[in-house]
């Protein structure tokens, strides 16, 4: 303790420059011998992992500074963002201290996590003048270092200089024009020209008398393994490269790697080390047909397309000769491309989103039938002219012309028997593998249908002993607290409940990559109690709309049978496949977009209101928390899948009554990413967020992990609050009945007060005692209880005081443990069928206040997909609305509003058209150097956890909605 309060104290004394303190705290170190960690490093969210240094040089006390210097501080210690001492003194211009950290070599080439030395931190002309010779500096002593190592045989520190993460040059050269290969030739340092060798070092350079490495080695074992690399180089026709290069990952952003270029073939690995030995390779890809793009405006980056379309993103290291590395960088890519189109044989792979690039068996026997036939029409072409020789008289005219002819057509003669023969061999291995392919099929087939059958009968063994478990615990229960979960009306909605959660990002286009947890975050209503007085029609009463002076009720057309189909029979056709790839029917979608589903998150928008209406910030985060959880409420009986917004596609709402305008926008295809923001009139709140999802598929379950932050804001109190939603799992994907359970915790932070609501959904247990169920806390920035939240994501939510429901649960537990008795308890697995729920929906514990309640669902709600009132308003197109939204609006969608009107004929054929029409303009976008551009939303750090979010950009609701793109 006596430790985290020095070194607290030391952090303190060096942000506010207190010099004397310092001094106390050092001398005191050394006086009593304490423990003091002079590198400590903050815990603050304001500076994390910053040490005492990186504060003095921020706040530009140069005395404290000096003292921690003097003190032994680690001046190369990178905070969590990646930021050395001299880039926070840099950054700020801090002349004098850029020069004292000079002085105790700092060093000017670490590279921060935004890929920036510190050179390009700062814009003050005699900081960068400073740190450029800093760097030019340390590079020539690196240089010289390895330069010294190669003359004096020092394996040793070669095998360091090369193997560090700031490796010098190996081409490097002295005064004379000699690399370390011609200092260690001429001293005769075997094991160093082998090494430099390994490492790449070129044999072929020549120094400033115009002389290679071997001409100046005197030991005959030396010339022959330099003549041995020399010819390899040679033979090679193209120059290997290696070196660091920064590159983009779609998800971890920019990573330093080691990349090799050798043989028309990009490899990159962690560290050179790892090249030298080939281990731990990241990735590799041909450069065939391969090229380059560049910035003007950036010396470091470029961008590389391979033959398959594939872009990767790079940048050279930072320093003062970035765009001569560059320039190197691109030529060898260049001639390493022309090489590999050349030397090298490799069939062309084309991508497409439809895979259908690979060889057809069809297509080799339509190879092998046309090279049959050429080598008929020449064994036809030989034998005439063979007769023709055979005649004597026109021996006699020419001879010698003739035999020539004669030895001629033998040797061609010759050559269409091998040709036949090599037409036979194809012909067999052909067969060869027809054969192996049918055999594969009967076997995937075979192992279909017992996969079937064996899920079938572990389901009936699974009802019969469901069934006999609870036949000895329904003396338990009376006949009227128990009650079935599920209706049959209910069941012919159960074959689009995988796809409500999985099937959103599982089809093969562009729309496919939208996210797939659409679940997680639409409320809907629920069939249940009776709403809230002056909360349960919130969603539900008409208001005037974009125009619209009443909502409708209803929609044009009911919607279609989903008992005909089986998601089983979709997925077994595709096993082996991508569940990013596989093609749902247009039957199972609802007519809605996903971006429009997304606007159900405002359904209950009087929680936010009611939030903005107390001064209490523990009765705020009850509502936040509220509102998070009726997210979910539509997962129940909200089993239709959405469609999948194309890309660029937009979705506006405003509702007066509820007092928001909302905007929203497929900015991402992969990874799949809708971006929205709502706002309220009167600026008393913002709501905005980004969505993705991660699938894992367990063979008989999907489970959903949503991914991308929720955040809530409250300008009249200053507060941010942020959280993500918990997992959806859909189960019996294979035979049974489907149905979807959320579960996992979900934390809600007030980032201002630092308070929180730490809430689990609970998974169902075998026999549903769990089902639905919400249970938590909120607790302040001390993690202390405040009070307690417990509930059902379909129906309600209270809040008690944290001491009676900690009681209640003790004592519930109790009861249970007594009724279980001495029978035997149940093995803890997946259930098999969807649990019905307990008894009681949601036992009230005395003393708790209701929170939240669900709105009752229409009367017709069955007949139209289960739709809220408010999920049925949110696709209404009315004339006054044309010309006013955008023509990427999903309400203009053809596939969906044939598939609301009933045509679900012209709803598929246009949902084809549409994917069709946007893989063409990602190709062609492919084929130009057009990258796409999100219109409305930007990617950025979010403001109040720092983490990667899509924010909006502004502008949407002045209607210039000029050079929109074509997407219907």
């Amino acid at each position: 303790m006596e430790k985290d309060t020095l070194e607290d104290q030391l952090l303190l004394y060096a942000q506010e420059g207190s010099c004397p303190h310092i001094q106390m705290l050092l001398q005191s170190r050394i006086d009593q011998n304490s423990s003091l960690n002079i590198n400590c490093r903050s815990r603050s969210k304001s500076s994390p992992g910053w040490t005492p240094l990186h504060l003095a040089c921020n706040f530009g006390h140069g005395d404290v500074v000096e003292e921690l210097l003097k003190a032994g501080a680690d001046v190369n210690l990178q905070n969590n963002m990646g930021d050395t001492s001299l880039h926070k003194a840099a950054a700020t211009g801090r002349k004098e201290i850029v020069l004292l950290l000079l002085r105790y070599d700092a060093c000017a080439n670490i590279i921060n996590g935004t890929a920036q030395i510190p050179k390009d931190v700062t814009e003050d002309d005699e900081i960068i003048t400073m740190l450029e010779a800093a760097e030019r500096r340390e590079t020539r002593r690196r240089e010289k270092k390895l330069l010294e190592a190669a003359r004096e045989g020092d394996i040793t520190a070669l095998s360091k200089l090369l193997s560090a993460k700031e490796a010098p040059d190996i081409h490097c050269r002295d005064s004379v024009g000699n690399t370390p290969l011609h200092c260690a030739a001429y001293r005769g340092q075997k094991q160093c020209i082998i090494k430099l060798l390994k490492s790449g070092a070129d044999p072929g350079i020549r120094n400033n008398n115009d002389q290679t490495a071997l001409d100046l080695v005197r030991i005959d074992e030396l010339k022959q393994i330099l003549a041995a690399y020399q010819d390899k180089d040679v033979s090679s026709g193209v120059q290997k490269i290696e070196g660091p290069l920064w590159k983009s990952s779609r998800f971890l952003g920019w990573r330093s790697h080691w990349v090799v270029i050798e043989n028309g073939t990009m490899s990159w690995y962690p560290r050179q080390a790892d090249a030298l030995t080939g281990v731990r390779k990241q990735g590799c890809m041909s450069l065939s047909q391969a090229y380059c793009m560049v910035k003007p405006w950036d010396h470091c980056f470029f961008v590389l397309r391979c033959f398959d379309n594939t872009v990767h993103y790079f940048k050279v290291p930072s320093k003062t000769n970035s765009m001569a590395t560059r320039k190197r960088w691109l030529d060898v890519i260049e001639a390493h491309a022309s090489f590999s189109i050349r030397h090298c044989t490799q069939e062309q792979t084309i991508y497409d989103a439809i895979d259908d690039s690979s060889v057809t068996v069809g297509n080799l026997t339509q190879a092998v039938q046309a090279a049959s036939t050429c080598q008929q029409k020449l064994d036809t072409e030989v034998s005439i002219f063979l007769s023709m020789v055979k005649n004597e008289e026109n021996f006699a005219l020419a001879a010698p012309i003739l035999l020539k002819a004669k030895e001629t057509s033998e040797l061609a003669s010759e050559t269409c028997d091998a040709l036949h023969l090599c037409l036979e061999l194809l012909s067999k291995q052909q067969e060869v593998w027809s054969l192996k392919v049918e055999q594969e099929v009967e076997k995937n087939k075979a192992l279909t249908e017992a996969l079937q059958i064996l899920a079938t009968e572990h389901q009936e063994l699974k009802q019969s002993l469901s069934k006999i478990r609870r036949s000895s615990t329904l003396s338990t229960l009376t006949g009227d607290d128990f009650y079935d979960a599920v209706s049959e009306s209910e069941s012919e909605l159960s074959v689009s409940g995988f796809l409500s959660v999985a099937s959103h990002s599982c089809e093969e286009d562009e729309g496919s990559d939208t996210p797939l947890l659409n679940s997680l975050r639409h409320p809907s209503a629920h069939r249940g109690p009776t709403g809230m007085s002056g909360e349960g029609n919130h969603g539900n009463q008409p208001a005037q709309h974009n125009g619209v002076k009443k909502h409708r009720t209803s929609l044009p057309a009911s919607m279609f049978s989903r008992n005909d189909v089986s998601v089983w029979s979709i997925l077994k056709k595709c096993i082996g496949m991508e569940l990013s790839k596989i093609a749902m029917p247009v039957i199972f979608n609802e007519p809605l977009s996903f971006l429009q589903r997304l606007t159900e998150y405002m359904e209950h928008t009087y929680l936010i209101h009611q939030a903005n209406a107390t001064t209490d910030s523990v009765e705020r985060m009850k509502c936040v928390a509220a509102f998070a959880v009726s997210a979910v409420a539509s997962q129940w009986e909200r089993t239709g899948k959405p469609f999948n917004p194309l890309l660029g596609e937009t979705y506006e709402l405003i509702r007066d009554d509820l007092g928001f305008r909302w905007v929203s926008e497929q900015v991402s295809h992969h990874p799949p990413v809708s971006a929205f923001h709502a706002e309220g009139f009167k600026e008393d709140f913002v709501f905005h967020g980004s969505i993705y999802p991660k699938l894992k598929f367990w063979g008989k379950s999907i489970e959903a992990e949503p991914k991308g932050i929720i955040t809530l804001e409250l300008p009249k109190y200053n507060e941010a609050y942020t959280w993500t939603n918990p997992t959806c799992c859909v189960h019996n994907i294979i035979v049974g009945q489907l149905w979807i359970e959320q579960y996992g915790n979900v934390e809600v932070i007030n980032h201002k007060t630092g308070e929180r609501c730490s809430m689990t959904f609970k998974p169902c247990g075998l026999f549903g005692k769990e089902l639905h169920k919400v249970e938590g806390y909120i607790l302040d920035k001390s993690k202390k209880k405040l009070c307690a939240i417990y509930g059902k994501w379909t129906e309600c939510l209270y809040t008690v005081d944290h001491a009676t429901f900690d009681a209640h649960k003790k004592s519930d537990k109790k009861n249970a443990d007594d009724k279980k008795g001495n029978k035997q308890s149940s093995v803890d697995e997946e259930p098999e069928e969807m649990p019905p729920p307990d008894a009681e929906t949601v036992q009230v514990i005395p003393g708790s206040e209701l929170i939240w309640k669900i709105t009752p669902r229409p009367d017709n709600s069955a007949k139209f997909y289960a739709f809220s009132t408010f999920a049925m308003q949110l696709n209404e197109l009315e004339k006054s609305m044309e010309g006013v939204i955008p023509l990427t609006d999903s309400r203009l969608r053809p596939d969906i509003r044939a598939m609301e009107n009933g045509d679900i004929d012209v709803a598929s054929a246009e949902k084809k058209r549409l994917e069709e029409k946007q893989r063409t303009a990602r190709k062609n976008r492919t084929k130009s150097t057009e990258d796409w551009k999100t219109r409305w939303f930007q990617q950025g750090p979010n403001p109040h956890n720092k983490a990667q979010d899509w924010l909006y950009l502004k502008g949407y609701w002045d209607r210039n909605y000029t050079q929109m793109p074509d997407i219907y």
